[in-house]
């Protein structure tokens, strides 16, 4: 079972299950949860090799969407489902493979398309820290920086450093390996038939208009909005408009 993060407590509103993307976590998404959690019950979920989560030697979508569905199936109630990103791809396999799960969707700047934005140079700035000398989250950020410009990024990364025991909380190897998989879609037939939003970062290029065809052919009842100056990881640029946007798709 993946390892859980519960905000707030169960009411007459669905729960909400929150589905982190590549090399996050759960307790990436904590500020976001605990606002959206003033009127329902959130989940975070760490997925498989990230967090604290068991590893595995796979990391396919379908291993991913086989996890979200055992959680749900634990608390005994289908869910409204939050992804980002791999998460995004995770809850869109998972609503199509079992909607019975899902009462509503939303899927933060990902479409159920191949992608070929290429992750390896991140796994090897991580794998490139010499965490026998690492005592604070400070001193990896300073040897990513000789790899990686983005600030963003490299405090992102060691949000999943364990300084304590010195080691990552991902599984670098696995995701490495299985990154083919983690770039694509898998080939999956029928639709989901429940509302579903797909909210992008305008500045973003994962949500392109060419992809709205394969995106109304898997999801019919999809609704578009965008958060304006935002990228990809627009949940952390604009926090704010997120939770709005979220929390007003979820009060209809």
């Amino acid at each position: 079972m993946l390892n859980s993060i519960i905000h707030g407590i169960a009411t007459d509103e669905p729960d909400l299950l929150i589905v982190h993307g590549l090399f996050g976590s759960g307790r990436n998404w904590g500020a976001i949860a605990k606002r959206l959690s003033a009127s329902r019950r959130v989940i975070c979920v760490d997925q498989r090799n990230h967090g604290q989560s068991p590893w595995y030697d796979s990391h396919s979508y379908e291993d991913m969407a086989e996890d979200l569905a055992k959680v749900i199936e634990d608390m005994g109630t289908p869910m409204d489902v939050l992804g980002h990103s791999m998460g995004g791809k995770a809850s869109m396999l998972l609503a199509l493979t079992r909607p019975e799960l899902v009462n509503r969707l939303i899927v933060a700047d990902i479409a159920p398309v191949d992608y070929t934005h290429d992750q390896n140079q991140n796994i090897a700035a991580m794998r490139a820290v010499d965490l026998s000398t690492v005592t604070k989250r400070s001193d990896a950020m300073e040897q990513l920086a000789q790899y990686l410009d983005d600030t963003t990024l490299q405090t992102f990364f060691t949000q999943s450093l364990d300084v304590k025991e010195q080691r990552w909380r991902l599984n670098l190897d696995v995701l490495d390996r299985e990154m083919p998989k983690i770039l694509k879609f898998p080939e999956v037939s029928g639709s989901y038939e429940g509302p579903t939003l797909f909210l992008s970062g305008a500045n973003s290029d994962y949500v392109i208009p060419d992809y709205r065809p394969a995106i109304r052919e898997k999801f019919p009842k999809a609704r578009f909005a965008k958060i304006r100056d935002t990228g990809h990881w627009l949940h952390a640029e604009k926090p704010r408009e997120f939770i709005a946007s979220v929390q007003a798709w979820l009060d209809l």
